[in-house]
Formats: C-alpha cells, structure tokens, sequence
C-alpha cells in the first residue's frame, strides 16, 4: 500500500512539472488585451485539458507500458531524464523544447492557439508531467489511480487559481520573482529526477546497487 508520504511526493513532484510559475506569465501574456470573462474561459479550458490528460495517464498508462513492451524501470530511467532536462531548463528561467519548440513559441505570439493546444498540452501536460504521472500510477490498482486522481485534481486547482491571477501575480512578483520561484522548482525537479533515473537503473543495473 502506498503510503501518503509517497502520495504528497506525486503532489510536489507533479507541481515542479507544471510549474505554474512559469505558466503564469506565458499566460498573461497571450491574454493581454482580452476581456476578463475570455481569460477565465481560456483558463478553465486549460486546467479541464491538463486534468484530463494526466487523469487518463493514471488510469490507462500501466496498460500502455504493457502494451509496448516496456517494463517500469527503462521507463522510469527515460523519464527521470527527461525530468532533468526540464529542471535544467527551469534553472536558466526557461521554458525549454521538451516543455515548448519554437514553432510553438511562435504560435503563441501570434495568437494562434486554443485552450488545448498549445497552452495545455504540451507546454503544461507534457511527456513530464505524462511519464511522471504513469511513474506514479505503477504502484496499485484502480482505488490508487483514483487517488492519483484527486492528487492531480488538486494540483490543477492550485494552477486554476494562479492562471485565474495571472495578470496580478505578474505585477505583483515581476519577472524577477517568477524567475526565482521556476529556479527553486526546478532545482527541485532536478534531485527528483535524479532520484527517480537511480531508482530505474537500480533494478535495470542490480550491480551498481
């Protein structure tokens, strides 16, 4: 059984992924200029999409992994890696092209996007935040899901709220002060990666234990 320390790790692991902080002013940015009732729907559209997505990792991600061929610890290796590749990207205050390409980049620029895409997935529902929730569904069955589920029900209203405040965070924290939060996020995110690659390859490699 898993225990809830392992559930507020999902919850912590899953908030540095998303990382609202560096969300917020993306999002404030691309709605400059709009009506207030048309950010609060770009808003919720975003947040239903995240949750979806990762809600459906929860649930169906084991049964992809069993369906390809590809066993819990090579996957828990590959995503450590791409964890750490986000991290280093948070800690030069950026968003990176696991998280954003250019192409998308640009898109955004010229407002050529939905709620779904490109803002929800993948610059907020990632392979990151993906492979992190499929990690984490490996331990139980469906009631582990399900609490799965209301973890990442969770995270996602914390990241409703700050979209919601977008505008004001931004002018409250500044450049400055959300570039700080997305470093210590992904300084964070960088030891969980880390954790989660040695994990893998402990079982993968039984003689460097």
């Amino acid at each position: 059984m898993t225990s809830w320390q392992e559930y507020l790790r999902f919850v912590v692991t899953l908030t540095a992924v998303l990382d609202p902080f560096l969300a917020v002013p993306i999002f404030a940015s691309v709605t400059a200029g709009e009506r207030a009732r048309d950010r609060l729907r770009l808003a919720y559209v975003i947040t239903v999409t995240v949750f979806a997505v990762l809600a459906g990792a929860a649930f169906f991600g084991e049964r992809l992994l069993r369906l390809l061929g590809t066993s819990l610890p090579a996957f828990q290796v590959g995503g450590g890696l791409v964890l750490l590749l986000m991290a280093l990207a948070m800690l030069n205050a950026q968003a990176g092209e696991i998280r954003q390409t250019r192409a998308e980049a640009r898109e955004l620029k010229a407002r050529e996007y939905s709620g779904v895409v490109p803002l929800a997935v993948p610059l907020l529902a990632g392979p990151g935040a993906i492979s992190t929730t499929i990690i984490a569904s490996q331990a139980g069955g469906f009631a582990h899901s399900a609490v799965l589920a209301a973890c990442i029900a969770l995270v996602c209203a914390l990241l409703w709220v700050m979209l919601r405040l977008a505008h004001a965070i931004t002018g409250r924290m500044g450049t400055t002060g959300l570039n700080i939060a997305t470093r210590l996020l992904g300084l964070l995110l960088a030891a969980i990666a880390i954790q989660t690659m040695a994990e893998g390859l402990r079982i993968l490699l039984p003689g460097l234990a």
